[in-house]
């Protein structure tokens, strides 16, 4: 639905620098050990990862037009069974939303508009992609992946070191190839997904809070009897 889709894969999801940085790139091999260490350590991070708070920004890229929009916010996230995450980003530019994922059930709030979006999160782009890189671990990346051909380190904005992976998919993806950047704990803190028609999507997390303290009532909108609901 394409009013999800500034969420965009969300997440799983996740999840650019004011939007992206310039990162200043550094060649490095790609070799076997480097990326058996690194999915090593985004396993560890994923089993440790109770919650999450974090700054949000995204940019959002339309090949034909080279145009851009960005988005900025802030996101909760808490893991939950199986694929299922509770997400709540809150868009604080360039105009409010609320984003809410929780029990596999999306609801997408415009507070100006008075209208709220809910739907199956599990049959949407709410939940999908770009959250699901920000949370995959070690062990889900090589299973949904092929073998990490490239490989290279980047400073992002705000001195933050990673590892720059791109990822394509295997199967019948609906979409190109994919990248993340992980930090030096195995967390996903920027995440790229390119469409077959070269529009592409960058989330990046900054200021993370790892493991805060974060009520299960954040991921559910208590919405007035004058909003309209529209099922998507």
């Amino acid at each position: 639905m394409k009013k999800f889709v500034p969420l965009g894969l969300a997440l799983a999801i996740l999840m650019a620098a004011a939007v992206v940085s310039s990162p200043t790139t550094v060649k490095a091999q790609g070799t076997a050990g480097l990326v058996s260490s690194i999915l090593n350590n985004m396993e560890r991070n994923h089993r440790t990862l109770t919650s999450l708070r974090a700054r949000i920004s995204m940019v959002k890229y339309n090949a034909q037009l080279r145009d851009e929009d960005k988005y900025n916010g802030v996101v909760a996230y808490k893991p939950a069974a199986g694929r299922d995450a509770n997400i709540r980003v809150e868009w604080q530019s360039p105009r409010q939303e609320i984003l809410a994922v929780s029990n596999g059930e999306y609801t997408l709030y415009n507070p100006r508009l008075k209208m709220a979006y809910v739907g199956n999160s599990r049959s949407s782009k709410a939940h999908g992609g770009l959250f699901d890189l920000l949370s995959l671990s070690g062990q889900q990346l090589r299973a949904r992946f092929e073998p990490v051909q490239e490989l290279r380190e980047e400073t992002l904005w705000g001195g933050v070191h990673t590892y720059h992976l791109k990822l394509v998919p295997k199967g019948g993806a609906s979409y190109k190839y994919a990248e993340i950047w992980v930090d030096d704990g195995g967390m996903p803190v920027q995440a790229k997904v390119v469409e077959k028609n070269d529009d592409a999507t960058t989330v990046r997390l900054m200021n993370l809070e790892k493991n805060a303290r974060i009520s299960s009532d954040e991921f559910h909108l208590q919405l007035g009897n004058d909003v309209k609901r529209v099922r998507g």
